[in-house]
C-alpha cells in the first residue's frame, strides 16, 4: 500500500481524514432501546458497484485499520453525537475507489424507521469543516439509509457527495445492497 501525502497548501486538495458522527435519543424507560449504527462498505477499482470488498461497523474494522469506530452507543444515552466513525482516506490503499457510509436502525424489538425514533441526526466533518448535517427527516419511513459517497478521482483525490437515500432492510441486508445505486 502506497500512502499519499499532499502538500498543506495545495490548492483543491481532496479530502483526507473524514469523521461521520450520529446521534438519537434514548427509548422511553419502559420500552426496549433504540440502536443505530454506522456502517461503512469500501468498494474496489475492479467493482466500484458490486460488492463491498470489505464492510465495517460496530464490532468490525478495515483490515489495514483505515476505517474505524471511535465510538459506539447501543442506547443513544449521552450528550449530543454518540456514535462515531473515523475515515482515513488518504490512506485507503490505491485498489479502493469508493467508499459509501450509510446508517441502520436495529429491528431487534421490533419495527422501527428513523420516524418512530426522536432527535436523530447525522454529521460529516472533515477536520472543523462541516460536509453534512442532516436529521434524516426525508427518509423517516425508512430502517436504513446511506448518508455519504466519498470517490477516488483520477488524479487520486477523495470527493465528497451527499448521498441521502432510505431503505427498507435490516442492516445485515443493507450492507450488501448500499452502495448498488449509481448517483447522478
Amino acid at each position: 500500500m502506497r500512502e499519499r501525502r499532499r502538500p498543506v497548501n495545495s490548492v483543491g486538495q481532496g479530502l483526507e481524514k473524514v469523521e461521520v458522527k450520529l446521534r438519537w435519543d434514548p427509548s422511553p424507560w419502559d420500552q426496549p432501546p433504540h440502536h443505530l449504527d454506522i456502517i461503512a462498505a469500501t468498494y474496489s477499482v475492479e467493482d466500484p458497484y458490486g460488492r463491498p470488498a470489505y464492510v465495517v461497523h460496530f464490532d468490525s474494522r478495515s483490515p489495514d485499520g483505515t476505517i474505524n469506530m471511535s465510538r459506539h452507543s447501543q442506547t443513544g444515552q449521552g450528550f449530543g453525537f454518540v456514535e462515531a466513525m473515523m475515515l482515513e482516506l488518504d490512506r485507503l490503499a490505491d485498489s479502493y475507489a469508493r467508499v459509501v457510509v450509510g446508517v441502520a436502525v436495529h429491528q431487534n424489538s421490533g419495527p422501527k424507521t428513523f420516524g418512530d425514533l426522536s432527535n436523530t441526526g447525522v454529521l460529516v466533518l472533515e477536520g472543523y469543516k462541516e460536509l453534512l448535517n442532516d436529521d434524516f427527516t426525508q427518509v423517516a419511513g425508512s430502517t436504513a439509509a446511506t448518508v455519504a459517497e466519498f470517490t477516488r478521482d483520477v488524479s487520486g483525490e477523495w470527493k465528497f457527495h451527499e448521498r441521502i437515500r432510505g431503505f427498507d432492510s435490516d442492516p445485515e441486508v443493507f450492507t450488501a445492497e448500499m452502495g448498488n445505486v449509481r448517483q447522478p
